[in-house]
């Protein structure tokens, strides 16, 4: 890797911000090229209507995650324990109370990012140098030319680079980049079944003036077989000033308007946690189906499909082109411990 190199990455996500900071560090300024109006990928924090930070993405991290930790402390960010203590409620029948259950205080518990997981992408843009990430910015086309690589935008509008680094999901990148000699046949088999991790769930956030839960004993975590509801964790802030749950939808009510999706829930969690489940101050939630994410249905047959394969780890166009995007990584892939992984893992090579 030389100082001068143009690098372009193709997209925002935590894998594409995490490797423009780390060139960055050595003094390379790299590109972003960012198809969504947003920066984050599949981190998405938003403000309810109380300002409480509500995840609409990826949340939690752990011990686990190594070289996220360290990523995190470098920038200077906080984490927080999840709550688990209190009553946790498992559903196995809708006619049937629930079984209540307690889960110990863990040493090794699940994370929070105080402020919501999008500080951790938006520290990242911040250390970046002033125009060098441009949302809205859709690539259609990678060709290889003698010494470079040529870029297409949506617009028609071209760009040039030396090496080229796809951070978005590879069966994304698949669908709309067309590849200009065409990648190898046994690249292009896996491409399109690398099962993109978060496509097609459903999670929800709901936002309370007041930890009613808490003060009746419970921890706000519930898992179900009966109800829209799948899973529910407590979403308190670091402060402790601003209160919610956040958790998954069953797969199936993404075909459900959002209005029918919150009646559904309000009554699932009504029924088990009392009326003041039944007035929330604010209800949101994501289908993560949007075209950033998946592009037509995904053939899976295993979770993980194709995550981490050897072939997503090699560089092709003449060394010039690479993929990094979680998926690609050879531990955690999925995960935001994957997307750091990625990210430092394609940096050794460029």
């Amino acid at each position: 890797m030389e100082l001068n190199e143009r690098i372009v990455i193709i997209g925002g996500g935590l894998s594409g911000l995490t490797l423009a900071y780390l060139l960055s560090k050595n003094k390379i300024n790299a590109t972003v090229l960012e198809a969504s109006s947003r920066l984050g990928g599949r981190i998405q924090t938003i403000r309810g209507v109380l300002g409480t930070p509500l995840e609409l993405g990826a949340t939690w991290f752990s011990e686990m995650h190594p070289q996220l930790l360290a990523l995190i402390d470098e920038l200077g960010l906080k984490k927080y324990p999840q709550i688990s203590k209190g009553i946790s409620l498992f559903q196995t029948k809708s006619f049937e109370p629930p079984q209540r259950f307690f889960i110990p205080e863990s040493e090794s518990p699940s994370y929070r990012l105080v402020g919501g997981t999008q500080v951790l992408v938006d520290t990242l843009v911040q250390k970046l140098s002033t125009g060098t990430v441009f949302p809205n910015a859709k690539i259609t086309a990678v060709r290889e030319t003698e010494d470079r690589i040529l870029l297409e935008t949506v617009e028609g509008d071209t760009m040039e680079a030396d090496k080229v680094v796809i951070c978005t999901p590879p069966q994304l990148a698949v669908r709309h980049i067309k590849f200009s000699p065409q990648l190898p046949e046994e690249l292009n088999t896996i491409l399109p079944n690398v099962q993109t991790w978060m496509a097609g769930a459903v999670k929800f956030t709901l936002e309370y003036d007041r930890p009613f839960w808490r003060t009746a004993g419970y921890s706000g975590m519930l898992y179900s077989h009966a109800g829209i509801i799948m899973e529910m964790y407590d979403h308190t802030n670091f402060e402790e000033n601003k209160f919610g749950f956040t958790g998954f939808l069953n797969s199936a009510s993404a075909t459900y308007p959002t209005e029918v999706r919150k009646d559904f829930v309000l009554r699932q969690l009504g029924e088990l946690l009392g009326a003041p489940a039944l007035e929330p101050v604010g209800y949101f939630d994501k289908v993560w189906t949007d075209e950033f994410v998946l592009a037509d249905h995904q053939l899976i047959q295993r979770p993980h499909q194709y995550n981490g394969h050897p072939l997503l780890r090699e560089s092709y166009m003449g060394g010039r082109l690479f993929f990094a995007a979680t998926e690609t990584a050879s531990q955690f892939p999925g995960y935001m411990e994957g997307a750091v992984i990625a990210a430092q893992s394609v940096l050794i090579r460029l």
